[in-house]
């Protein structure tokens, strides 16, 4: 059975989070879990040395308690994962999920996602961008995860999630590009939505018949099909198409040489990820 898992936590966009997987989960027909992975065991928390902080002559009652209270965090953000994870599912049942379950596991995000991807069809996740001196950065959660799991993975940025009508796919006529290509035609969820074909670079004769033939393999699978060739940087132009066109969603392939196909291994598609303004679906 198909099912969607949602990388939930208590920082960025969870209700966008969880608003995004419903929607995901009943295009696909699928049951949803929600995941909300610890950072470490509680009963393993580490002792923080505040030895050098508070000078030699600190009473050990003062370190006791500060390790205690290194434990009582470690409690709360378990219980609050707890009760995050019981929100959401009570949300996604009331919109209409049937199946919905919730699971809390220690260690890694990245590692979670890859040891649970046998049972997974599509993992979502929140976008949580930072800022520094050098500008914004993409949370390296998502970074990491679109890197390591095999299977596709839906970001979602901004705080409320709005139910896609439309979408961009990124093409350009290569293998890869024609593997996403066959992919996007079997999947039966957006299948639902319009479809734009995205070429960035300059048109030649040969590029115009891939997109041709993309466009007619779409429609003859169902789709409602419709070209745009940009030119300029692919993280400039392609945000910026995105929102003037009202496209709800960027689909997109992982990994490869090409300016369209950089993604992660990029740095131009990495700032596509933190800049798109609408989902990003990344396909492998």
């Amino acid at each position: 059975m198909k099912n969607v898992m949602a990388c939930v936590d208590a920082q960025g966009n969870p209700a966008a989070v969880c608003d995004g997987a419903i929607w995901a989960a009943k295009a696909l027909g699928a049951s949803l879990t929600f995941l909300h992975v610890l950072d470490r065991h509680p009963e393993k928390a580490p002792q923080s040395d505040f030895s050098g902080q508070i000078g030699l002559g600190a009473q050990e009652g003062l370190l006791s308690e500060l390790a205690e209270l290194d434990a009582r965090r470690s409690v709360l953000a378990q219980e609050q994962g707890r009760q995050i994870l019981e929100g959401m599912r009570q949300r996604a049942t009331a919109d209409g999920v049937s199946e919905v379950q919730i699971r809390q596991r220690h260690g890694e995000l990245v590692e979670s996602v890859v040891d649970l991807e046998a049972e997974v069809t599509l993992t979502v996740m929140g976008r949580h961008d930072h800022a520094t001196v050098a500008g914004r950065h993409l949370d390296h959660h998502v970074e990491r995860v679109i890197r390591s799991t095999a299977k596709p993975v839906l970001s979602i940025p901004g705080q409320t999630f709005e139910t896609p009508r439309s979408f961009a796919l990124a093409f350009d006529g290569s293998d890869t590009a024609r593997r996403m290509l066959g992919q996007v035609g079997q999947s039966v969820w957006l299948k639902a939505l319009a479809c734009t074909l995205v070429f960035v670079g300059s048109l030649d004769a040969a590029m115009q018949a891939e997109l041709d033939a993309a466009t007619a393999q779409l429609r003859t699978q169902g789709f409602t099909v419709g070209i745009a060739v940009l030119e300029g940087s692919v993280e400039r132009v392609l945000p910026q198409h995105l929102s003037a066109q009202g496209l709800g969603m960027l689909v997109m392939g992982a990994y490869g040489h090409s300016r369209i196909r950089q993604l992660i291994v990029g740095s131009s598609t990495t700032a596509l990820l933190r800049t798109s303004s609408v989902p990003v679906l990344v396909l492998r």
